[in-house]
């Protein structure tokens, strides 16, 4: 048996700021109201972080909504302020991937991985997935920047897309996960920064860690 040689390389299903399009399906007060698998202050602080992150690492973005003046309401302000005079994709159909519009701006960015995050994970985040998965796209979902109406609705949609050959991730793995190295110094700041106001505890740490004691990452 020959011997494995590892090399300092990152494994291929790691993300890359430029091998993705983000989607940002439904952050919208209608469906928020009767999401409760996850409360609503973390799901508007983990959809910022995500947001702020794309935006600060300039991957490109689609967001889109549903029937947004007509019953569902605006997309959450901390999402559209990260991506100041970007175009809302107001749908009709449930499934982001049936709308015209949206797939269009998906072939216009090229790119062969799809990362989702949104409200309902059992519909507008299991529905766009599984076609895209079914059309060779590599998929990755944000599982606690999505939500859904009960626990067991989410559960069941992450472990359905999880079959299919999605890959589940969290917010801050997403944040983290972009900026990979803390020796790429260009954007240190920026993912420091981010994670110090809506990184949770973690941001916590590394603003007391500056502070007390000049502390940095690397």
């Amino acid at each position: 048996m020959s011997k494995i040689q590892a090399t300092p390389t990152a494994g291929a299903t790691l993300l890359t700021p430029n091998d993705h399009t983000l989607v940002m399906i439904d952050f919208q007060s209608q469906m928020a109201f009767a999401t409760h698998s996850i409360d609503a202050v973390t799901l508007r602080n983990n959809a910022a972080l995500v947001a702020q992150a794309a935006a600060g690492f300039k991957v490109p973005t689609i967001l889109t909504t549903v029937a947004e003046k007509s019953f569902s309401g605006p997309m959450f302000r901390e999402i559209a302020e990260a991506f100041p005079g970007q175009k809302m994709l107001d749908r009709t159909s449930m499934n982001t991937w049936e709308d015209a519009a949206v797939i269009e701006r998906v072939n216009q960015i090229g790119k062969p991985r799809i990362v989702l995050a949104g409200l309902w994970t059992s519909v507008c985040i299991v529905g766009p997935a599984l076609s895209a998965l079914d059309q060779g796209f590599e998929v990755y979902v944000i599982a606690d920047a999505s939500g859904d109406v009960s626990a067991e609705a989410h559960n069941r949609a992450m472990e359905r897309m999880v079959q299919a050959g999605a890959r589940p991730m969290t917010s801050l793995q997403y944040l983290l996960e972009l900026q990979r190295d803390w020796a790429r110094g260009e954007t240190y700041e920026l993912t420091t920064g981010i994670a110090k106001k809506v990184g949770g505890a973690y941001g916590i740490g590394i603003d007391y860690a500056k502070s007390m004691f000049g502390a940095h990452e690397g």
